[in-house]
């Protein structure tokens, strides 16, 4: 990596120095090295480390760059091709090969405001959370936690399986028990908590997309997930029928 100096340009700083790192990722860096520290990058460019920082996540939005607990900041490596498009109007969550792994399932102690609006349920109602996640080649893509409020799967409050897998898939065969009528769906960009960062192998923070769903009977909401994923990772698509659909996308390495 040289040490060219940052002339005048239209656009701000970091935008142009994104644009020098990832020319020199390209021609100077193997996938998995370790990036110099931020202190002589910002030396080395003549920028301020606030400058740097910008363009580093930046990189690390487009999933040039992966920041890492222990390890520093390492060349990503190409992205996993993977479609992880939106489910059947009329199918539940799991009723198909979705790609999706059952981990576990508990009774969610707290739960925010905006998801007991959309649960419709009422505060110190017991709500089940089954959490699964999405491994493709190895790497953890997306972590999920699908919210069942007990009032609105009767057959909840019977399941005597045991913690982990067998439990999540039993509260799942029992939502899926139910007629669904339809879903609907947004997404957002956020960013990481701790427990889905970890699982994500992300830093706590870190820029992802939070996909969230409601499922609904003719009675109200049965259920409503929330998944979170890589930001670095995906990019999204609209199909003609209006769906959305989250597609990871592959990028050659060199």
């Amino acid at each position: 990596m040289g040490t060219t100096q940052l002339e005048s340009v239209p656009e701000p700083k970091y935008l142009h120095l994104k644009t020098v790192l990832s020319e020199a990722l390209d021609q100077d860096f193997a996938v998995g090295e370790i990036l110099p520290n931020e202190r002589e990058l910002a030396a080395r460019f003549g920028v301020a480390r606030a400058t740097l920082r910008q363009a580093l996540e930046q990189l690390e939005l487009e999933g040039r760059l992966q920041r890492r607990r222990g390890v520093g900041t390492t060349v990503a490596p190409p992205r996993v091709g993977v479609d992880v498009g939106s489910a059947s109007q009329h199918s539940w969550p799991g009723e198909s090969i979705d790609g999706w792994e059952p981990v576990d399932a508990a009774e969610e102690a707290v739960l925010t405001p905006a998801l007991l609006k959309l649960l419709g349920s009422a505060p110190g109602e017991m709500v089940l959370a089954v959490r699964r996640s999405r491994v493709e080649q190895g790497q953890v893509l997306a972590a999920e936690l699908l919210y069942v409020p007990a009032s609105s799967v009767p057959g909840l409050s019977a399941i005597d399986a045991p913690a982990g897998p067998a439990r999540a898939r039993a509260v799942m065969r029992e939502l899926q028990k139910l007629v669904l009528d339809g879903q609907d769906r947004s997404v957002e960009l956020g960013s990481a908590r701790a427990e889905d960062a970890k699982e994500l192998d992300r830093l706590p923070g870190a820029p992802v997309l939070l996909v969230t769903t409601r499922y609904f009977t003719v009675a109200g909401t049965a259920a409503v997930s929330v998944a979170t994923y890589r930001a670095d990772t995906c990019r999204l698509t609209f199909g003609d029928s209006g769906d959305v659909q989250i597609t990871h996308d592959a990028r050659v390495a060199s």
